[in-house]
């Protein structure tokens, strides 16, 4: 049976609408994501900051009084470790591939000290809002190939790299919520299980597999990309066990389907696509699935008709569930 049954939104998209489709999909899982820095250069902090008024909070108290649980997903590592700080601290910044040391990006993992600041910064950022699951998801910053190449960290992969800042993080984290767990974003470059250094205690698996096609299943072999993308599962699956894991795709993801630009573009779900993962996830002991669904708010609405698809994706996600 699936636990978490979700859908990741924009802050900003939540509105009395969105907030009827989750009782009418049977969803019991709300996500709040934002890129940090925004469009506005906020922080994940201050996003959340921003968001959480006492109306919003209101909001949220009454989805959960409903049996749906909110929980925020954003990329936060430039808010952990803020790029002010290298001009005092260079050497806790990445070194790139070119051999020059930048703040454009995450971080050193060999630097102790700059994993100690994360950790103090992660507990600092869970205080402003604590999920009821207890789940965080403090994500590393959304660029590709942006891990450090300085000679310590010369024979740590991505996914290593990216191990210890998750490790750092759920550190910190448990010094405010000794309950918490922290996810390891499998995405693009840590789509690869990490093999030097393991998940602490607390950590599970987020498998994001967003370098895909829609027109055929994740686990379809005739599509090359899915293939790329589903063979990492197993192995990330030896590693942090099925235990509180969850996959976060894409399935109504229409700022995906319209490159992230506005108007958003007609939508149209792939509904054999979406029960051949279900289906594949569910057979893989993944414990949760929940789906980007940005840019089919009000802004969506009041440009073309609504067909139902997030209902149409909670049904599905159910009959699932109830088969398991």
């Amino acid at each position: 049976m699936l636990k978490q049954r979700g859908v990741l939104i924009f802050p900003e998209e939540l509105c009395p609408e969105w907030e009827e489709r989750m009782y009418a999909a049977g969803l019991n899982l709300l996500g709040l994501s934002g890129m940090s820095p925004d469009p506005f250069g906020r922080s994940a902090a201050e996003v959340m900051e921003a968001f959480l008024t006492p109306e919003n909070r209101a909001v949220l108290e009454r989805l959960e009084s409903r049996g749906v649980d909110v929980e925020w997903e954003m990329h936060s590592l430039s808010c952990l470790l803020p790029r002010a700080l290298f001009e005092e601290h260079p050497e806790w910044f990445r070194v790139n591939k070119e051999g020059r040391r930048t703040n454009d990006v995450n971080l050193c993992s060999s630097s102790e000290e700059a994993l100690e600041e994360v950790s103090r910064r992660a507990a600092e950022l869970a205080r402003l809002y604590r999920p009821r699951t207890n789940r965080y998801h403090f994500w590393m910053d959304d660029i590709a190939d942006s891990a450090c190449y300085c000679p310590r960290c010369g024979d740590l992969s991505h996914s290593d790299q990216a191990m210890k800042v998750y490790n750092a993080i759920i550190r910190g984290i448990r010094r405010v919520n000794p309950q918490a767990t922290q996810c390891y974003l499998a995405y693009h470059d840590t789509i690869q299980p990490p093999r030097l250094v393991k998940p602490e205690p607390g950590i599970f698996l987020e498998f994001a597999p967003m370098d895909r096609v829609f027109d055929k299943g994740i686990a379809d072999l005739s599509s090359e990309k899915n293939r790329e993308q589903s063979r990492h599962l197993p192995e990330l699956l030896a590693v942090f066990g099925t235990q509180g894991s969850q996959a976060l795709d894409y399935w109504l993801d229409n700022s995906y389907f319209s490159n992230w630009t506005k108007p958003p573009k007609p939508f149209h779900l792939q509904r054999k696509t979406l029960e051949a993962d279900i289906r594949y996830y569910r057979e893989m002991g993944i414990e949760s699935v929940t789906t980007f669904a940005c840019y089919l708010g009000e802004e969506y609405t009041a440009l073309y008709p609504y067909g139902g698809e997030v209902e149409e994706y909670g049904r599905l996600l159910c009959e699932e569930s109830a088969s398991g």
